[in-house]
Order: C-alpha cells, then sequence, then structure tokens
C-alpha cells in the first residue's frame, strides 16, 4: 500500500487570519494570548484538512509565525548578542525582534539579514554564526506542536531544517570561518530534539537538506555524512528531504546516508527516479514528490501514477506519496475563486486540491486505477481542454517573436556616451536623493481600493483618489527635499498583480494569498496563455506627477523577469520563450511612458537573483535568456532617458556579471540591512554605472537615524566615486506607517546634504 503525505501548508490562514493576529500584537491592540489562540486555531484546521483530505502521513512545525529558520535559530539559542538575549527560552518579543529590529533613540538594533529561500520568493532570516557561537536547546516548538496535534487524534511527522542547510544558509561572522566548524556542537543540540520528540511519542521526524539539491564541496558532502551518522543512533527513524532540485551528483550520497527515508523532488527532476530506485537500500522509505508544490496547475493523475508504477511493485509500502515541497508556495483553497474564468479553473489546483491529488495518486498506486476513474477522467479531461484552449495561443504575437534580432536589445550608444547626454538632459546634484517607488499604502487608500471593489465607489471616483494621492505624495516629497520623484504608486495593489489585471494572458484570484515574509503575503497572478498589453497601464499616472512639479518624475515597471517569477507561469512552453513575450509588453510600455515625456524609466528586477538555477552548470543559460529580456524591455529607449532598476534581498555576487550586462544607467541596490556587503561585489566587477546603495532597511520599523545613513553613505565614498553614487531606501516604502517614512526620508535627505557637502560641490539646480 502506498502511503500518501505531505510536506507542509500555507500557514496563513484561508482570510489571512494569522497577518491580523500578528499585526495585531505589534501595534499593541490584542496580546500574546490571542496571537497564540489563533496559531492553534491555524495549526488545528491544517491538521484536520490533511486528515480529511486523507493523507497518512501529517507535518508538524511546520507552522511559524514568521519563518522555520528564524525558529531553528531559536530553537538551537543561536540569537546574536546584540539583541540581549540571556540564554534560556526565547520570548515572543525576542522572536520579533530577530525578525524585525529594536527601535530606539540611539538608533535601536537591527534585526537579522533576509534573503530568499534558494529559488522561491519567500523569504528566511539569516542566521548570524561565528566561532563564539554557544548552541543551546532554548525552544520546546517542535514537542509543543506535536503534542499539541495528537491530543487532538494526530500522530504527526515533525518538521526541522536540516543542520546542513542551516549552516550553509548562515552567515558567518569572521572573515574566513566556515560555519560547517559548528555542527557538531549543533548536532548534539538537534540530538537532543529527536530524544525529546520521540520521548512525546513521534514515531517518524523529517528533516529538510534542500542543499543536497545544490553543488556542495568536500567540506560539505563530509557534513552530511557526519551529522547523519551522529543523528541516526537516535530512536525516532529520520525522513531527510530534498527539493526545489534534482540529486544529481549528490545521489549516491542522499541514498548512502544511514536514514529511515529520503524525499525527492520529482516535479523539477522526474528523469532521476531510475538511478533512485537503484541505489535505494532494501529497507529505505522514498518520499515521492510528484504534485507540484510550487506552482497551481493540475496533476496529470493517471501519468503520475503510471510514472510511479514501477517504484510501487518494487518497494511497496516504503513507497510514499506527496507534493514535491511544502505547499506553502501555493494559496490555500481553489473553491475561494468565484471571479476566475471558468475554463482557467477547471485548470487549476491549490494546497488543498493538491492534498486530494495526493490520496488519489496513492490510492490509484494500492488498489488500481479503477479505484479512482472518476479522478483520473476529470484530470484528463482538464488536460485535454488545456491543450485545444485557444486562450492560450496569440499567432500574431509568435510572429513578433520570432522576428526579434540581437539590435532589439541593445542600447544605441555605451554608457559613458549616454552619461553625458543625462548629465544635460536631467541635470542633478552630487549623491542625488530619490525612493524605490511606492510610498505607503495608507488606511485610506486601502479603504477607497475596498470601495472600489465592493462598487461603492466609481472608477471615476477612484481615479479622483488616486490623482489626490499621487499630489499629495509629489508635494510631500517636495517639501523633503528628494531630488527625483516617484508618484507613490497609490492605485496599485502590488508590483506584479497590478500589470497581471492589465495584460492579456493572466488571470487574477481574490484570495490566493501566498506568504512572502513575514505578514507580507501577495496574490501571484495566474500566467496562463499568450502575454499582449493592451494599452498603456502607467503612462497617464506618471504623466499627471510630472505635471506637478518641475522635478524629475520616475515612471515605475516591473520588469519581465520579476513579472515571471512573481506568478504561477504556465508550464507547457519554455520560461524563457513567455518572458520574451512579457518583455515586448514591458518594452511598449517603456515606449509610451518616454513619449509621454518621462525621462527616467525605472524597470524593477527584484527575481533577478532569485530565478538562478540552483546548480552552477545551469546558470549561463538563465542569465543569458533573462538579461536579454530585461534588455529587450529597456534598449529601446534614447540616450537621453535614464533607465534605472532595482534589485532586493538576495545574494547578488554570484551575479554581478549579469547585473553589468544589464545595461543600466542607474542600479538601486539593497545594502542596510546587509551592512554594505554588496559594495565588495560592485567593486569587484568594476561597476561603472550609477548606483543607488539602499541605506534604509524598510523592512524593519526602526526609523535610522542621520548619523547612521551619513556612516552608509561615507562608507559607499570610500571604496566608489561619488559622482557614481545615488542615496535611496532598500525597498518601496509601501508597507511602512507614514510618520516612520517621514522620519527616516528626512534623516536620509539630512545624511545625503551633510556627505553633499563634503564632497566639496555646489548643489545644481534642477530644471
Amino acid at each position: 500500500m502506498a502511503r500518501s503525505m505531505n510536506l507542509g501548508l500555507p500557514r496563513i490562514g484561508p482570510r489571512r487570519q494569522l497577518k491580523k493576529a500578528i499585526e495585531g500584537y505589534w501595534a499593541g491592540t490584542t496580546g500574546a494570548g490571542d496571537l497564540a489562540a489563533v496559531a492553534r486555531e491555524r495549526r488545528a484546521d491544517g491538521w484536520a484538512e490533511q486528515v480529511g483530505a486523507g493523507i497518512d502521513s501529517v507535518p508538524s512545525n511546520d507552522f511559524s509565525l514568521y519563518d522555520q529558520v528564524l525558529d531553528t535559530t531559536c530553537l538551537v539559542g543561536a540569537a546574536p548578542p546584540r539583541f540581549g538575549h540571556p540564554g534560556g527560552p526565547v520570548d515572543l518579543d525576542t522572536y520579533f525582534a530577530l525578525a524585525r529590529g529594536v527601535s530606539g533613540p540611539t538608533g535601536g538594533v537591527a534585526p537579522l539579514e533576509m534573503t530568499k529561500w534558494f529559488d522561491t520568493n519567500y523569504h528566511y532570516l539569516v542566521p548570524e554564526l561565528g566561532p563564539q557561537t554557544a548552541f543551546a536547546l532554548s525552544s520546546t516548538k517542535p514537542v509543543d506542536e506535536f503534542t499539541e496535534a495528537r491530543t487532538l487524534g494526530t500522530v504527526t511527522r515533525p518538521v526541522l531544517v536540516g543542520p546542513v542547510t542551516y549552516l550553509l544558509l548562515s552567515k558567518s561572522t569572521v572573515p574566513g570561518f566556515s560555519t560547517l566548524e559548528l555542527l557538531p556542537a549543533l548536532v548534539d543540540v538537534y540530538a537532543e530534539v529527536l530524544d525529546a520528540l520521540g520521548a512525546a511519542g513521534a514515531r517518524w521526524v523529517q528533516l529538510d537538506e534542500p542543499c543536497l539539491g545544490t553543488d556542495l564541496d568536500d567540506e560539505a558532502r563530509t557534513a552530511v555524512d557526519f551529522a547523519y551518522g551522529e543523528l541516526s543512533r537516535r530512536t525516532v527513524k529520520i525522513l531527510v528531504a530534498t527539493y526545489f532540485s534534482g540529486l544529481g551528483d549528490n545521489l549516491a550520497l542522499a541514498t548512502s546516508l544511514p536514514v529511515a527515508g529520503l524525499h525527492v523532488d520529482l516535479v523539477r527532476h522526474r528523469g532521476q527516479l531510475p538511478a533512485l530506485l537503484d541505489r535505494l537500500d532494501a529497507d529505505t522509505v522514498l518520499s515521492a514528490g510528484v504534485v507540484d508544490g510550487r506552482n497551481v496547475w493540475r496533476n496529470d493523475l493517471r501519468a503520475t501514477i503510471d510514472l510511479l508504477g514501477p517504484a510501487q511493485r518494487l518497494l511497496g509500502d516504503r513507497l510514499w506519496v506527496g507534493p514535491s515541497c511544502s505547499l506553502l508556495h501555493v494559496p490555500h483553497d481553489l473553491t475561494s475563486e468565484t471571479e476566475l474564468p471558468g475554463d482557467v479553473a477547471r485548470w487549476l489546483a491549490f494546497a488543498h486540491q493538491k492534498l486530494d491529488e495526493i490520496a488519489v495518486v496513492a490510492r490509484g498506486l494500492s488498489e488500481g486505477q479503477d479505484a479512482v476513474a472518476d479522478a483520473l477522467d476529470a484530470s484528463a479531461a482538464a488536460a485535454e481542454a488545456w491543450r485545444r484552449s485557444e486562450r492560450t495561443t496569440r499567432p500574431a504575437l509568435r510572429r513578433r517573436v520570432a522576428a526579434l534580432s540581437g539590435d532589439d536589445a541593445a542600447r544605441r550608444s555605451p554608457y559613458p556616451a549616454r552619461r553625458a547626454v543625462q548629465e544635460r538632459s536631467i541635470p542633478l546634484p552630487p549623491l542625488p536623493t530619490t525612493t524605490i517607488g511606492s510610498f505607503p499604502q495608507t488606511p485610506e487608500i486601502r479603504a477607497a481600493r475596498q470601495r472600489l471593489m465592493s462598487g461603492e465607489l466609481s472608477e471615476d471616483g477612484y481615479r479622483a483618489f488616486c490623482r489626490g494621492e499621487i499630489a499629495r505624495v509629489i508635494a510631500e516629497q517636495e517639501e523633503l527635499g528628494l531630488d527625483v520623484l516617484v508618484h507613490g504608486e497609490p492605485e496599485r495593489n502590488d508590483m506584479v498583480q497590478y500589470f497581471g489585471e492589465r495584460l492579456d494572458g493572466f488571470a487574477c484570484t481574490a484570495h490566493g494569498w501566498v506568504q512572502s515574509y513575514g505578514t507580507r503575503y501577495v496574490r501571484p497572478p495566474i500566467l496562463f496563455g499568450d502575454v499582449e498589453r493592451p494599452g498603456p497601464i502607467t503612462v497617464d499616472w506618471a504623466g499627471y506627477a510630472q505635471s506637478l512639479t518641475a522635478r524629475p518624475v520616475k515612471g515605475m515597471l516591473t520588469g519581465p523577469v520579476t513579472i515571471l517569477q512573481w506568478s504561477f507561469v504556465r508550464d507547457d512552453q519554455p520560461r524563457a520563450e513567455t518572458c520574451r513575450q512579457i518583455a515586448l509588453a514591458v518594452r511598449d510600455e517603456v515606449t509610451d511612458l518616454e513619449a509621454a515625456g518621462i525621462g527616467i524609466i525605472q524597470v524593477d528586477e527584484p527575481a533577478l537573483r532569485e530565478g538562478l538555477p540552483l546548480r552552477a552548470a545551469d546558470r549561463p543559460a538563465y542569465l543569458a535568456w533573462a538579461t536579454e529580456c530585461f534588455k529587450l524591455a529597456t534598449a529601446v529607449v534614447a540616450d537621453g532617458t535614464q533607465i534605472h532598476t532595482h534589485m532586493c534581498y538576495a545574494e547578488f555576487g554570484d551575479i554581478m556579471e549579469a547585473v553589468v550586462a544589464l545595461d543600466v544607467d542607474v542600479i538601486s541596490i539593497e545594502a542596510a540591512r546587509s551592512r554594505m556587503d554588496v559594495l565588495n561585489d560592485l567593486v569587484a566587477v568594476h561597476y561603472g554605472a550609477g548606483i543607488g546603495l539602499g541605506v534604509y532597511d524598510i523592512h524593519s520599523p526602526t526609523v535610522p537615524s542621520e548619523d547612521e545613513i551619513a556612516a552608509f553613505i561615507d562608507q559607499a565614498m570610500e571604496v566608489l566615486p561619488p559622482r557614481q553614487l545615488w542615496v535611496n531606501p532598500d525597498c518601496g516604502l509601501k508597507t511602512r506607517r507614514a510618520p516612520e517614512v517621514a522620519a527616516a526620508l528626512t534623516h536620509m535627505v539630512a545624511a545625503a546634504g551633510r556627505s553633499r557637502r563634503g564632497v566639496g560641490r555646489e548643489r545644481v539646480r534642477l530644471r
């Protein structure tokens, strides 16, 4: 009998209950007890949902108030000294301080750095470890949640981030120190956790080691061997889980580990199954990730059962069937979406539906396909409807893509020549100040959007409201003294969803929320067909903003790679082909913005690094088409039009050559939270274009002081010429409160003025 299993569920709640509870706690309107009650309810609902769907092996400890890596940092007592944690259990306020920082009269305490979880848009907080780090068991969360589920009638499989992956994702606080040197001490704490879980009644524990899908050096391979040689001595059975990639050259290592089970991603790399079956020990469980945990398309159930047939015949009850990865990367439930086009909805499966698919595959393998014939027929009919749909293909667009040449992705002149033209057409002072695009989405803006959606406010009324907000934000920026302004984006719900709603080939959801970090959730649009722009999207807003001021206003667009990465993308053609279609839509918008007199156009690509394949051998091909698509979207402008891009919260060192190849005039990049680490990467590639180093971490409520920001600017000027530098926040200001923003930007402009005076040059009057 094949067994069904799951790796994790969305945590947020179908109506974002967890977001409201956490933000209420932060705001002081609800207490810790209220938050704990909502968290218990979310966990209980998740366990009941999985049991009801027929899942045999249900996880626990996949729930988190922020992210699972932060939970692990608290579990092993690795809070950095600056947070003043005295040891022992980590309380709730310290937990959130690690994530958000602490405000104070002298600048407060900076939070942990944040970056992307492998190649997803989910973020984690980066542990800070050094030779002095002393691990100690400091949380009972895994045991508490196992016991909680057992009290409700479900014996779960607790989930932990694996020790080797945890150390590899950590940041060394001492140059040259390998965090893997801490493995023996960390393994001792993990052994304590496993023993405590075993004593509580757990039979299986899952340790997530997605690092096994990446390129590992000899030190890391030795670390994996050591860790599981030690941990396999505990009484609980260990399932090592890998995902997001195939095992590749780590297959022999993974199958030789002395553990009871191995989970693999057969969505990203289904071709690895025969080799796995050849090498798997005679008593090891194989957990097959065959339902896509990263995308929303229905599974071809009959094809999946056929794929696993040989494994079922060989393994019997040692075959488990599950998703490729945790389902936290997809929305809760498709049945909530009553406004999706019927044919598109028929092609989709969200987390709840994916649980049903897992159960059907397991039952079909165990009892035969006749036992699940109705489900298989419905799956086949949906797949056939997708193949025959006229909604997915636009012949004229495909001809346009086919006619593209290399010249379409090349600027007219090299950067030095463009810079000379732009200095005349857009005169700016040294260290010009700007923001990344969005201003706070105030309660008034959110209320107006709700009134529009409910029909209480007309489209004309909403446009008038947004124009008023734009006028207010332009006036605020002029008063603050910013040099290059933005219109603030009051009309936009999200930087990708907004464009998805206005491009052909996309469908958007009403409740399809997915966690990005903490309480920041997004609704990725569903890219089901060929992408075209039916008409201008941002031109009127940007033109109106520019009409209100003599200072330059940036046109704000989301780049093609980010629209691709932050959507649920069709899987019936290469992603590069889909990205070229999006690039042409953005190119048309860039063309219209320039024609409307917008002299600075920012095309954001925060997801460029995120899309990088986990294996080095696969990266050159991706970077080639990703940079081509960005240039295709932007190269159409004249030399006097300044192209900006923005990137944030990722490890940029290994894509710096591609960043140079984008050939932008100015790149703004996250720097404050990582304490200016990106400076070394920029210097290493001799980056010569404009650089806007983020000096204000907008993902923390902490307001940086003028002195802190000035120190960042001065640090940058030690290695980069002042004429190359811009001053801006790390990211958009959408999620921050207006008073925080006003204070932080006041400090930022003042700090830039101080540093500008230090450069010894006069401010140039703006035209």
